[in-house]
């Protein structure tokens, strides 16, 4: 029995309540399956620039099917899935093989999203699943095999629309099960060279551009890459893979720190007389620092327009996925840590250890002054508000 302000007293089902909560405790799945690892990307990461984590053109998966600003491309989509069941004798038979390998993952596949989707039914998770993939695959193969490209291809005929997969297909919120690609990849094989060729390697170099320091890696380190007897959980995990199998942590684990010790900035480093020096390594992870020479060796950061999203969204599958080392988080940090000033840009920009790869025709300014505002602006936006890790 309480009693209200006024004097009155108030009779409280305290059985009552204690059943209701009974109740909702036994109808909600409360334990997040050791599948999961596609999520939403919470808001305390996302609120700083919403956009990216959000598809501009296509949406993947169940998360953002059926925005409306995103239903145009669901025409090309078909038209790639058309294309790649008319290689085969019976383009029926194999859109129906396509399907059934779906029916049978599809509880598996379901368990790799975390909280709700959107969807009336199962029926139309498959179809999405069996649609986004094809499409997937269709581009990868596309890109490497320039033969398969038809005449009037949507996406190769025109570089924004391009540009925009770059972005849509690394968000957190916008990716399929890797082992759902790879099941229908394996499926859809009609040529040896495809069959030698794994479709990690074709995702890999699709994005390359993006992900290494220097040139692309040779066909001898994509393989090394490839062979690793690692599973990657859908593409963002593949890029994150990439960077951290294709460099010397694993061996080395120099690139853990403390985060209540933070690295002094380039200036004062280079106050203090340490040198800067442009490093070799493919991956942008491989950051050394020779205190017998005074040097820190960092290879080249190339801030392209996918730059920030990507950064941004591998930062956010660190914070996301349960038990993932966050070593990405830990160089966004060391590079915020790095650069506090203008000052420090210009020396990092000097020894040409962070470029720009934006046009600074399309705003009209001087080339190298287009690079440094590219790269500070990026930068700023990007590790100020997401490079802290959360607990």
């Amino acid at each position: 029995m309480e009693e209200a302000a006024g004097g009155d007293h108030i009779a409280i089902d305290v059985d009552g309540l204690s059943t209701e909560l009974k109740k909702m405790m036994c109808s909600t799945n409360l334990t997040m399956s050791s599948k999961c690892c596609i999520f939403r990307v919470p808001n305390i990461l996302s609120r700083h620039n919403p956009k990216a984590y959000t598809p501009n053109a296509f949406s993947i998966g169940p998360f953002h099917y059926n925005k409306p600003h995103l239903k145009a491309t669901q025409k090309i989509k078909l038209k790639y899935l058309r294309g790649l069941i008319s290689r085969f004798q019976s383009p029926e038979t194999m859109l129906t093989q396509l399907t059934k390998a779906i029916v049978e993952v599809q509880n598996e596949a379901r368990e790799c999203y975390a909280g709700p989707i959107d969807m009336s039914n199962m029926d139309e998770f498959i179809k999405v699943l069996v649609l986004d993939s094809c499409f997937i695959i269709e581009l990868f193969r596309k890109f490497t095999w320039k033969d398969l490209r038809e005449v009037d291809d949507p996406i190769f005929n025109m570089p924004c629309i391009l540009k925009f997969l770059y972005h849509d297909l690394i968000l957190l919120e916008n990716q399929i099960p890797w082992f759902v690609l790879k099941r229908l990849y394996n499926l859809t094989m009609t040529t040896r060279i495809e069959q030698s060729t794994p479709l990690s390697l074709l995702a890999i170099a699709f994005f390359g551009h993006s992900l290494y320091s220097r040139s692309f890696p040779s066909v001898e380190a994509l393989k090394m890459f490839v062979s690793e007897k690692h599973e990657s959980k859908h593409i963002l995990d593949l890029l994150r893979d990439s960077l951290v199998l294709s460099s010397h942590i694993r061996k080395d684990r120099y690139y853990n720190f403390d985060y209540s010790q933070p690295m002094p900035s380039a200036t004062s480093l280079k106050a203090a007389g340490i040198r800067f020096k442009m490093g070799t390594s493919e991956s942008i992870l491989d950051i050394k620092f020779r205190k017998d020479e005074g040097i820190l060796e960092i290879p080249p950061l190339e801030i392209q327009e996918t730059t920030e999203s990507l950064f941004r969204n591998l930062i956010s599958l660190e914070q996301c996925l349960p038990n993932c080392e966050g070593i990405i988080t830990s160089y966004a940090i060391l590079l915020d840590n790095l650069v506090s000033s203008t000052k420090d840009m210009e020396i990092l920009c000097k020894n040409l250890l962070l470029r720009s790869m934006i046009i600074a025709d399309a705003v009209g300014i001087n080339t190298e002054e287009c690079s440094c505002m590219t790269i500070s602006n990026t930068l700023g936006r990007l590790f100020r508000s997401s490079a802290q890790p959360s607990y």
